[in-house]
């Protein structure tokens, strides 16, 4: 009985501890366990050049980075650069990209894309976010991507995983508008951190704090810190 009511005071204890964290201490804390946990994490797509992040985050929508990765080598093996993708039919394109879901919108959009690198950038993919969000097909969850990864600017970027994650844990309340979630975000991720952390989400919701089955709590290490917001 001694040692059940010691833990019981430990547990009472620590659920006292987690409602006096200010969600800039709980981000910290998240920020710092995550990277214990995925050293390594970077970008689930795979590109070489900056202008391939641009067209495989397009592919991306409603689609898995696996698939993506895949239907890109078909595509740049015919079209290897920025023209002469930029000339290519767009039916060509569809033909390519159709197994990622939504073929004529994506090949209307890559197509635009190029063309526009092609016309008004000389090939080159911009560092500028307003820029990025003028293109075709382009969000501001891509051009974060794209901000943080091939120009190392800070970034967060919303995706599934960050906007299901960040309320579960409770770093946001209740938001599921990916800008409003940034918005929340950018309050209390320090600057230099945001791009790595929402990569580390990614690896963390599909391996543990999982949508389409039960989270696995059990092995999770922020379990003794995250609110369980949904959590049955």
């Amino acid at each position: 009985m001694g040692e059940e009511a010691d833990k019981g005071l430990e547990d009472i204890g620590k659920e006292r501890e987690k409602k006096d964290m200010t969600k800039e201490e709980l981000a910290l804390e998240v920020i710092e366990r995550l990277k214990k946990e995925y050293p390594d994490a970077g970008c689930t797509l795979d590109y070489n050049q900056a202008w391939k992040l641009l067209v495989s985050v397009r592919l991306a929508a409603q689609c898995t980075d696996a698939r993506g990765n895949v239907v890109v080598q078909d595509l740049y093996a015919k079209y290897p650069d920025v023209n002469a993708l930029a000339e290519a039919d767009v039916d060509d394109i569809e033909a390519i990209v159709r197994p990622c879901g939504l073929g004529r919108s994506k090949a209307r959009d890559i197509s635009a894309c190029m063309k526009m690198l092609r016309d008004e950038y000389d090939g080159n993919v911009p560092d500028d976010f307003d820029a990025l969000l003028k293109m075709p097909g382009v969000g501001r969850k891509s051009a974060n991507l794209i901000m943080g990864d091939v120009f190392g600017k800070p970034a967060i970027v919303t995706d599934t995983h960050c906007i299901r994650l960040t309320n579960r844990i409770g770093l946001v309340d209740g938001i599921k508008e990916p800008k409003k979630v940034e918005m929340a975000l950018w309050k209390i991720i320090p600057p230099e951190e945001g791009s790595d952390f929402c990569h580390r989400l990614v690896y963390h919701g599909r391996d543990v704090c999982t949508a389409r089955t039960a989270p696995h709590c059990e092995k999770c290490c922020l379990n003794d810190i995250c609110a369980k917001n949904g959590v049955q």
